[in-house]
């Protein structure tokens, strides 16, 4: 008996130890007018914020006007769409910005048509978003533009939606 009034207190003064005050427990209010401002501080605020100001880089930013790189045709087509106007002006006004900026726009054609013919194609891709980036205020010395016809193509397939996908020309970002 005395054994099972032991373990009966233990267990007791263990659950009397976890026990906590309740959250709605009302606190003391303090009087405002009786808390002393920080002393040398003249009566001013001496907290500081410890949030840290992060500047993310206009390229890096993935909801940004930059993060657009692409600029897609039609087929056998090699006219900027009025809907890649803004793509377009975008990174010729960021270009404008910075001069030590360096960019390749990179011209792609799908597998449609020989060698030859897809890459005067995509050199013609890349050299008319190239002279819009110039219209747009880069200066020519940042822009060089290269043909990759259909040797790089982003959708792998033989279907119109992979065709349209490799119908483009890429900005890409060298030297920032």
């Amino acid at each position: 008996m005395i054994k099972s009034l032991s373990i009966t207190f233990v267990a007791a003064a263990a659950l009397a130890a976890c026990s906590s005050t309740p959250l709605d427990t009302p606190k003391a209010p303090v009087d405002i007018a009786k808390v002393a401002p920080p002393a040398n501080t003249g009566g001013a605020s001496t907290a500081q914020s410890t949030v840290a100001t992060v500047t993310l880089d206009p390229l890096d930013d993935p909801k940004g006007k930059l993060a657009a790189r692409s600029v897609f045709f039609g087929y056998d087509d090699f006219t900027v769409a009025q809907k890649y106007q803004p793509v377009v002006q975008a990174h010729g006004q960021f270009l404008q910005t910075r001069p030590q900026t360096q960019i390749r726009v990179e011209g792609n054609t799908d597998e449609r048509g020989s060698r030859e013919y897809n890459l005067a194609l995509g050199d013609k891709r890349a050299q008319v978003v190239a002279k819009q980036l110039e219209l747009m205020g880069a200066k020519a010395a940042q822009i060089e533009a290269v043909s990759y016809g259909e040797e790089r193509p982003k959708a792998e397939g033989h279907d119109e939606s992979a065709f349209a996908e490799n119908r483009r020309a890429d900005i890409r970002y060298l030297k920032r």
